[in-house]
Formats: C-alpha cells, structure tokens, sequence
C-alpha cells in the first residue's frame, strides 16, 4: 500500500511512501478481532488502581464483648457487634487490594497493534506527513496543522486525531565499572593484578565516555524539546488531539482516535518493530 506524503500545510509534496502490508495490510478476520480485544482490555485493566479495601469483622475496632444473653430475649442470637448484619459491622467478601494487570505474550501483542493498523488503513484512516517540528510550544500551531490535513470533506479539527511521531530516543549514560574484590588467597594476586589493570582501562574509558556523554547531553535535551515535547504540549489543550510516541504505541490509542497522522519516520519505525 502507498499513501502520498503531505506536510504540515496539508500540501501534497508529490511523493509517495511504501506501507509493509505484513503491518498495515493484513486480511483481518475473527483471530485478528479477538487478539485486538485482548489488547484492549489489557491496557483499561492496567489503568485500574486496585487500592480498594473494606474491612470485614475480624478488622473492625470494638469490643468483643457478646451484645446479649444467649437464650430469652426473643429475638435471634447475637454474638458481636462486628456482624456483617448490624451498622457499623464488617463488610462480606468486600473488596482487597489485587493488581488488575493481565499477561499477553508479545507475540499476541504485536499482532494486535499490526491488525488495529490494518484496520485503520482499510478505512482510509490514515495520512502521512514529513517529519516536522514546532520551535515552541503552541497551540495555535498545532490548530493550524489540524485545519490544513482533512479526511474526506472534513479537516481533523473536527474529529479525534492521533499523530504519531518517532521520538528520539534518550541518551544512556555510561555504567562505571565495579572495582574487583580483593582476594585472600595467595594464588590469586596475579589474577587480582591483571583484574586491576583491565579496572584501570574500563574506569580510563568510563572518564572519556562520560564527559562525551555530559557534553551532548545538553545539545540532545534541545533536540527532544523542538522534535516531541514542543509537539505534545502543543496539543494537550485539545479535547479530541492526542500524540504518541511510534516506539510506545499501543492499540487502545490506535482505535480511539477516528483518524491517524504519521510521519514518515514514524512509519519506518513501526515497519522496522513490528515486520
């Protein structure tokens, strides 16, 4: 499948990009509808809290003293005022703590996310744009974008949209090396010497790398900003705009947004993870 490329104008650049059919071209069936509820219902558990807790009568505070005489009275017997039955008393099988998250292998998951893809690219839901980025934080830019892109006879100021971008990835920092332990047998002092020197190389080099990495780490902060924070503060003040991230992209944000805005490294990105 190909789709023609647009920039941040909504101006046809008069070139086309290739998208992978085993990602966005699958022939989509029942199996593919099934893995795709899943996933959906994966992510909604993972946003459950799981805090909730009542207490049941072994946890209230309050005398264990029984409330009346046993026989007599007239009425049933009553042992505390604990009982599930009288006001203030514990809670039956009430709600514990419990984590709500479920286990899908990857497979299934990335399955998911290439069938949610199809989906959208079946509908012709789906608009490439070439990479851009906004110099500062705006909303006003990110209107604009939505007013000049349309899907059908509407812009995507109308609808919900989901723009999905590559962000650059951080930068790791170098892992200083562990010095070794000193050895109490005799028979291992040469092992310890040569264990000492190569600490020496491995600290020598740690210094280089670290003071490269402290050195672009400002000059990459600057890059992250202009390439993907300035975008998503740009459209958090929009009810129905959205952005993701192509290497976190999940299925729940695919199929909530009506149309999806892709930018071309974006579309390399999702090839090269999910081919």
């Amino acid at each position: 499948m190909k789709l023609e490329v647009y920039n941040i104008k909504g101006e046809n650049l008069g070139r086309e990009v290739e998208l992978p059919d085993n990602v966005f071209g699958l022939e989509l069936n029942e199996k593919h509808d099934h893995v795709v509820y899943l996933a959906v219902k994966q992510y909604l558990a993972a946003q459950r809290q799981g805090t909730h807790k009542s207490k049941n009568r072994s946890e209230i505070k309050g005398s264990t003293k029984k409330i009346k005489r046993q026989k007599g009275t007239g009425t049933a017997r009553a042992g505390s005022l604990k009982n599930p039955l009288f006001r203030g008393g514990g809670r039956v099988f009430g709600p514990q703590p419990r984590n709500y998250g479920i286990q899908l292998n990857k497979k299934v998951k990335q399955l998911a996310r290439k069938s949610a893809l199809s989906a959208k690219a079946q509908e012709g839901s789906i608009i490439v744009v070439e990479d851009f980025t906004f110099e500062a934080a705006k909303t006003k830019s990110y209107i604009s974008l939505l007013n000049s892109l349309k899907v059908g006879d509407s812009n995507l100021a109308d609808t919900k949209s989901l723009l999905i971008v590559d962000a650059p990835e951080a930068l790791v920092a170098p892992a200083k090396p562990s010095l070794p332990a000193k050895p109490r047998g005799a028979k291992k002092r040469a092992a310890f010497a040569d264990a000492m020197k190569t600490y020496s190389s491995d600290l020598k080099q740690y210094k280089e790398d670290k003071a490269a990495y402290e050195a672009s780490l400002d000059a990459h902060m600057d890059k992250v900003e202009k390439a993907y924070d300035n975008i998503v503060l740009s459209s958090r003040n929009l009810q129905k705009a959205n952005v993701a991230d192509a290497k976190t992209l999940n299925v729940y944000q695919i199929l909530n947004a009506n149309c999806l805005v892709v930018s071309e490294s974006a579309v390399s990105r999702l090839a090269a993870m999910l081919s």
